[in-house]
């Protein structure tokens, strides 16, 4: 049995990085080897050394949303609504607080300019269509461990500087590190870049509770894997080229694509065990510990390294978690 105790490790608070790195291509990169065994330590911008013509680089282009709104209750009581996926032009899958909100209660917003009804269970439909209205409303929804308000900075440095298609709830992190600079100096050097989408949902935050890991069920995301990228992606599985994911989220959508998916949901769930079909290397971030994240980690890396790796970033103090630097596995 996989148990969930095995996925468990200790973090000084102090290393959960609360603010961004002014450069982001400045932050320290762990390289994993695992043909090897070797550990190194680099700087983001090194990346490129480990990167070779016709390699594909595989990005997630998802962008987003200022989903975090507070409003009111008629009776003036305050409410936190998360939004996690659009239903239509004005109906929103949330969650909200407190929890004992009424089916058909109206809360207000903007000094009341705009309010919403509750029309279902985790639902809620807003006075207007106009999209960019209701998302003025909202801030950047910071993971919880980030124990700070939200900044005008976030609104830059807590989206990847190719977030395009707008839907996710949290940012897929291991893309924060990369400039457009990094970006072009890469493609120079011939390397394929290409970008996907995995709109960030419950489920890469949904905790794990069963003991026996294998027993829990990963919330579906939304996917799309354009005509032109699949294209690219099996043109790079006939020539023999390395793929590399940036990000779980990148490396999820890309294995649920090599099993013959190019668009929908996917609650792929990747622990010790699996058979990658598809993605050669990772590019990823520090995940918290008893999550999907990092049994994914667990899961591409090997349960030992994965962990040795963690030891060391702890022991040399790298930064852990969005904000935090970045590890490479080869």
């Amino acid at each position: 049995m996989l148990k969930l105790s095995d996925f468990d490790y200790k973090l000084p608070k102090e290393l959960i990085a609360q603010y961004p790195l002014r450069e982001r291509d400045s932050a320290r990169l762990l390289v994993l080897d695992r043909l090897r065994g070797t550990i190194e330590h680099r700087v983001f911008k090194g990346l490129k050394d480990y990167l070779k013509k016709d390699d594909l680089l595989v990005l997630n282009n998802t962008k987003v949303i200022p989903g975090r709104i507070f409003g009111k209750r008629l009776t003036g009581g305050k409410v936190e609504i998360l939004l996690l996926r659009r239903k239509s032009n004005s109906a929103f899958r949330a969650l909200l607080k407190p929890g004992r909100l009424k089916l058909g209660e109206k809360i207000i917003f903007n000094g009341g300019k705009v309010f919403a009804r509750i029309t279902a269970k985790n639902e809620i439909d807003f006075n207007t269509k106009d999209i960019r209205s209701i998302y003025k409303l909202g801030v950047m929804p910071l993971p919880p461990y980030i124990k700070r308000q939200v900044q005008d900075l976030d609104n830059d440095y807590y989206q990847t500087v190719y977030a395009k298609q707008e839907g996710a709830i949290a940012s897929p992190t291991a893309g924060l590190h990369f400039t457009k600079s990094l970006i072009s100096e890469l493609e120079s050097m011939g390397t394929d870049i290409i970008y996907l989408t995995l709109h960030v949902g419950l489920g890469t935050f949904k905790p794990v509770k069963e003991e026996d890991i294998t027993l829990h069920k990963m919330e579906p995301e939304y996917f799309n894997v354009p005509e032109d990228v699949s294209k690219k992606i099996d043109e790079a599985r006939a020539n023999k080229a390395r793929v590399f994911a940036v990000g779980t989220t990148s490396l999820r959508a890309l294995e649920t694509y090599a099993s013959g998916i190019k668009e929908g949901s996917t609650d792929l769930f990747i622990y010790p065990g699996y058979k990658f079909k598809l993605t050669d290397c990772l590019l990823t971030n520090f995940h918290l510990p008893k999550t999907t994240l990092f049994m994914l980690i667990c899961a591409f890396a090997g349960e030992e390294l994965a962990k040795r790796a963690y030891s060391e970033a702890i022991d040399k103090k790298y930064r852990f978690y969005s904000y935090g630097d970045a590890m490479l596995i080869l």
